[in-house]
């Protein structure tokens, strides 16, 4: 009976060990944010977020490398959320409607996973910040590439092409990042926007993909003569 009781004990110390660090990791994060919240991105440094946090600096960098790390760690999280959004769409779902569904369930499920590490108007603040602060827009922008790929490949999967050869899962996922882009770029520019606006933003673009991409923009009445 000891020995079962000394595996199970045994076989329970890697989830704890796992809690722990990610309470640090959360903890190191959140402090980071409130952080640069304050004080300014360029204003805080590493030092002081270890101190923040109640934790050494080499403590800091075995969960990060830099301060851009930490300052992008929550897109770690949107993005997971996001992954897992797509692959649960029905597989009968066309591929742009699972993109769009995907994307709204994803942000009925993202705040949950926000809030666990940061409050919601913390990480709101921290989403203005990035778009203000070249450095992490160029490394958040740098990051997305990767995420478009993991996309990419899923739609691919989704559909049963070789996405070496077929670059339409590439197109799909490129126009509906760039219209997320659009929506974030647009909500940022205004300084007293909350997550609904942002909601609305995003709702409103998506919906705006598909006649954007394949209508008429122009009235008949003014379009003018055929130039055939």
């Amino acid at each position: 009976m000891q020995a079962i009781d000394g595996v199970a004990e045994r076989e329970a110390l890697p989830g704890l060990r796992e809690r722990k660090k990610q309470r640090t990791r959360n903890a190191l994060t959140r402090h980071a944010l409130e952080l640069f919240a304050r004080q300014g991105y360029d204003g805080t440094t590493v030092d002081e977020i270890a101190e923040a946090a109640d934790v050494s600096q080499r403590t800091f960098f075995r969960y990060f490398a830099n301060k851009e790390e930490v300052a992008l760690a929550l897109q770690e999280v949107e993005e997971a959320v996001a992954l897992a959004a797509l692959a649960n769409r029905p597989p009968e779902e066309p591929p742009l409607t699972a993109m769009c569904r995907a994307a709204m369930a994803t942000w009925d499920a993202m705040g949950p996973a926000i809030v666990a590490v940061v409050p919601l108007e913390l990480h709101l603040a921290t989403q203005r910040m990035i778009e203000s602060t070249p450095q992490l827009l160029a490394a958040r922008l740098r990051r997305l590439g990767h995420f478009e790929d993991r996309l990419a490949a899923e739609i691919a999967r989704r559909e049963g092409v070789d996405l070496a050869a077929d670059p339409r899962p590439r197109v799909l996922v490129a126009a509906c990042s760039g219209v997320l882009r659009a929506a974030s770029r647009v909500w940022g520019e205004k300084e007293d926007g909350d997550l609904d606006d942002l909601l609305r933003l995003v709702t409103d673009y998506l919906g705006l993909l598909g006649p954007a991409l394949t209508g008429t923009w122009r009235n008949p009445a003014e379009a003018g003569p055929d130039p055939r």
